[in-house]
């Protein structure tokens, strides 16, 4: 396996994060103006961008610094002692920067004023739950299919997320970093600042949640004696 610096890691972390929500909100903007008043089929033009760019940048930047661009993702891979901490604190750093960079990418694109604040309402327990739902089920995916199968792992991310804007109420942010990004642009995709914090925690309950069943569920029982918290 070829080994790439830690400076070359975080900006693969920013980048891709970066890219993530440049698809997210310039995909968010472009499907609404095209939509005429039809949400269901903003929503899908939303949503089949993020499936797919996920693919991509997964597959291109994983080998590099693991394509995690979600604090949650680096939090579970810290806990599986794949990443240090001061390492994880810098892809923490990288994946807030590089998400507020695409979100300014997109609004520059489209011709908007760089700098927004949403006003979107997102917020109440049916919202924090499906968050916890939508991280559970990303960390869960990216788990259970890298013990199973490795090289599925761009797909079955894009898939799922594409799948979890559908089935959750909150439309599957999954990711702090994209969520505080988020905040910070009034289209589509956007959410008041006022509810980023709670998202954040619904989704890093979800992550851990996850984290804990796969140590259970993925342990083999020859591995049962080990006391690495991996999967």
């Amino acid at each position: 396996m070829p080994c790439y610096t830690p400076a070359q890691r975080l900006v693969a972390e920013a980048v891709g994060t970066a890219f993530l929500l440049a698809t997210v909100v310039g995909s968010g903007i472009m499907a609404e103006d095209l939509a005429g008043g039809d949400r269901a089929m903003a929503l899908l033009g939303n949503t089949l961008p993020t499936g797919a760019i996920l693919v991509v940048l997964i597959t291109m930047l994983g080998p590099i610094s693991g394509a995690h661009f979600n604090p949650a993702v680096t939090l579970v891979f810290w806990l599986r002692r794949e990443i240090g901490g001061s390492e994880a604190a810098g892809f923490v750093v990288a994946q807030v920067f590089g998400g507020l960079i695409g979100v300014w990418a997109a609004h520059g694109m489209f011709d908007l004023e760089l700098l927004q604040a949403s006003t979107t309402i997102r917020t109440g327990p049916a919202q924090w739950f499906a968050e916890i739902v939508a991280c559970f089920g990303l960390v869960f995916t990216i788990l259970a299919t890298l013990k199973s199968r490795e090289s599925a792992v761009p797909m079955a991310v894009g898939l799922y997320i594409t799948a979890a804007y559908w089935f959750t109420a909150s439309t599957s942010f999954a990711n702090p970093a994209v969520t505080i990004a988020r905040g910070f642009s009034d289209t589509f995709a956007g959410v008041r600042p006022v509810d980023v914090v709670p998202f954040i925690v619904a989704q890093l309950l979800g992550a851990t949640a996850a984290w804990t069943l796969c140590w259970w569920l993925l342990t083999p029982m020859a591995e049962s004696d080990s006391n690495a918290p991996k999967v």
